[in-house]
């Protein structure tokens, strides 16, 4: 517990202050944002959104995994949810080398072999996002008529570029 003293005093604050909205698990906006891990990202704000507005499911690099849709089937059928951003970003460590240097990486530094898991890098975001659009939109299990878009948030600008 030591090492989590910080956020348990900022949570008892933030709970002092706390006001119920009385949300559901609802995505009031029927959006879900499929975006990075990156602690820049802040992706209600960046899409003018507050909380119980959106889904968010996070993951290293945006991708659409057997896990994203697993979420997005649920998040579709039960939880509200018509519409889905796909937004990888600028800057991206899983843009900026292949798997063997990412491996190679995490080898040196830890001493830990991770070449038995697929990190998922990207050499081409706009291709990656346009596999993982397509990805959604083909998919079987969710909901019909769900509408999907892909966009490359920029780090640096704060703007979102969308696919053609």
């Amino acid at each position: 517990m030591k090492n989590f003293t910080d956020l348990m005093s900022a949570n008892a604050e933030f709970a002092a202050q706390f006001k119920s909205e009385a949300l559901t698990g609802y995505a009031v906006k029927g959006l879900a944002i499929v975006t990075c891990m990156d602690s820049r990202i802040d992706p209600l704000r960046i899409v003018g959104m507050h909380a119980g507005d959106a889904k968010i499911l996070r993951n290293a690099g945006a991708r659409v995994t057997e896990d994203v849709l697993r979420t997005l089937i649920l998040a579709t059928h039960l939880l509200g949810v018509n519409r889905v951003l796909v937004m990888p970003h600028t800057d991206c460590r899983m843009a900026s080398a292949d798997e063997p240097t990412i491996h190679a990486q995490i080898k040196e530094k830890s001493g830990i072999d991770t070449r038995s898991i697929e990190i998922r890098t990207v050499k081409d975001q706009f291709a990656a996002l346009t596999t993982d659009v397509i990805r959604i939109e083909t998919y079987p299990l969710l909901a019909p008529g769900i509408q999907v878009m892909g966009a490359i948030y920029d780090v640096y600008s704060g703007q979102l570029h969308p696919l053609d």
